[in-house]
């Protein structure tokens, strides 16, 4: 229990100091270059809850760890598909508009490899 409320009295400072530095950071800097009105501490909390929904960064940093172990999932998941399997997944892409933008196909490696034979 004492746990619980130690973890709640660190985030309502948290907040508070995130709430002020912000205000502060508002009325010195925005008020002098873009001619705006200061604004008070809640309004600054406000503005930064806002920031933080529109941005979608809620966490503190975990997120990026989080989407670099997920592209090694998707990559080793690509390394293990046949040819075939890849062909099946970039035409299904292509469906909903995916796909070689620059008229180039760059997942058919057989028709990259003829075109290179060919050329030499």
């Amino acid at each position: 229990m004492k746990k619980g409320i130690k973890i709640a009295v660190m985030c309502a400072i948290a907040l508070a100091t995130v709430g002020a530095v912000v205000m502060l950071l508002w009325n010195a800097l925005i008020t002098d270059i873009f001619g705006l009105t200061e604004i008070n501490f809640w309004q600054a909390l406000g503005l930064f809850l806002l920031s933080r929904i529109l941005l979608g960064r809620f966490g503190f940093g975990g997120n990026r760890m989080m989407m670099h172990e997920k592209r090694n999932a998707i990559r080793e998941k690509w390394m293990k598909m046949s040819p075939e399997q890849r062909k099946e997944f970039i035409n299904k892409r292509r469906k909903f508009g995916f796909g070689n933008s620059c008229g180039i196909d760059h997942f058919d490696m057989e028709k990259h490899e003829e075109q290179d034979n060919g050329e030499r």
